[in-house]
């Protein structure tokens, strides 16, 4: 039986650019003035759209960006806010139907993840939210932060759902301390089947634990 869920935020609760792309211009701008022949254009692309699905860290070191690059990039990302409307997924209100205590633990810039939390009124839904902001020192990572929620909630790894995206982030957080993981296929998030279970939306998510219960 399933106690208590914890979310992810982007591309589960809502897409990453529901921010607009106007919003992360300055940070693609910044790289590409920063690039200086680092990364050939289609090169470029690519880690551009990997920025929408992954931590800037992780793109940065997995594009091969240059210093200059990474530093550029750092800086114009901590300064983005969202401070008007968001987009979602349309379903939302479905988290007051779960009928569980709900967290939600997200990975990213302080700044602009708490800005994402405000425009959707998630603080609502949620029990608690989690940061592990990449911005700064010693943040512990997703693992630490499902053990340290293990741990005052006082439930068990196995009856603590985690539900996310990304199969290399919460995903793989969640399979390390024996969590049962669900991938949220939401538009343009590829299969994995490191996760134990898939849904499309929210209302596979209760649908899935009407069948747990069982």
């Amino acid at each position: 039986m399933i106690r208590t869920i914890i979310f992810d935020l982007d591309n589960c609760l809502a897409p990453a650019d529901g921010i607009g792309v106007a919003l992360m211009r300055p940070v693609f701008d910044a790289i590409t003035a920063a690039n200086g022949g680092t990364l050939a254009p289609d090169a470029l692309d690519v880690a551009f759209a990997d920025i929408w699905r992954h931590p800037l860290d992780w793109v940065s070191r997995t594009h091969g960006f240059s210093p200059v690059m990474h530093q550029a990039a750092w800086a114009a990302t901590a300064g983005l806010e969202v401070t008007g409307a968001m987009a979602d997924y349309g379903d939302l209100p479905l988290l007051a139907e779960l009928g569980l205590p709900l967290y939600l633990v997200t990975s990213g810039f302080r700044r602009l993840q708490e800005s994402k939390v405000r425009a959707l009124g998630l603080a609502r839904h949620m029990k608690g939210i989690h940061i592990d902001a990449i911005d700064e020192a010693g943040h512990p990572g997703k693992a630490a932060l499902f053990r340290m929620l293990l741990d005052q909630s006082g439930v068990p790894a196995a009856q603590a759902l985690v539900v996310g995206d990304n199969p290399e982030s919460e995903i793989a957080a969640g399979n390390s301390l024996g969590m049962p993981t669900v991938q949220s296929l939401r538009s343009g998030v590829v299969w994995d089947g490191r996760a134990r279970f898939h849904i499309r939306d929210l209302r596979d998510l209760r649908r899935l634990l009407d069948a747990q219960s069982d």
